[in-house]
């Protein structure tokens, strides 16, 4: 089986990641003291990938706005729904608002829009 989360969490933690990676960036930076040039590269690149984060937090913080809430039936916990099918962000239940996807099993390709299933 494979693993699924919400696609909330999915996003908010490639913006974390990209928090890390630009620290990890700049920290390489800091071997090449004696290149202004490259040393500057390097804070300059990391400190692009931290910006980068704060845009998608932003992003992520727009879109989870326009989300849809729902309990879960699982969990009885408040969740939120992006798009046609999605999962519980605490019990990872596959929630669907979409009549015609009820007892399917979950698919994360019923949210293209070009899925015909």
């Amino acid at each position: 089986m494979a693993k699924y989360s919400s696609k909330i969490n999915k996003i908010r933690t490639f913006a974390l990641s990209l928090v890390f990676v630009g620290f990890i960036i700049m920290y390489i930076g800091l071997f090449f003291k004696q290149s202004v040039l490259l040393a500057s590269l390097f804070m300059v690149l990391g400190l692009l990938s931290i910006g980068l984060s704060t845009a998608v937090y932003f992003w992520i913080g727009m879109l989870s706005t326009k989300a849809v809430r729902v309990m879960c039936p699982a969990c009885e916990k408040e969740t939120k729904i992006l798009g046609r099918v999605d999962m519980c962000m605490h019990c990872r239940e596959p929630l669907t608002l979409d009549k015609g996807l009820e007892g399917k099993a979950f698919d994360e390709s019923y949210n293209r829009k070009n899925s015909v299933k």
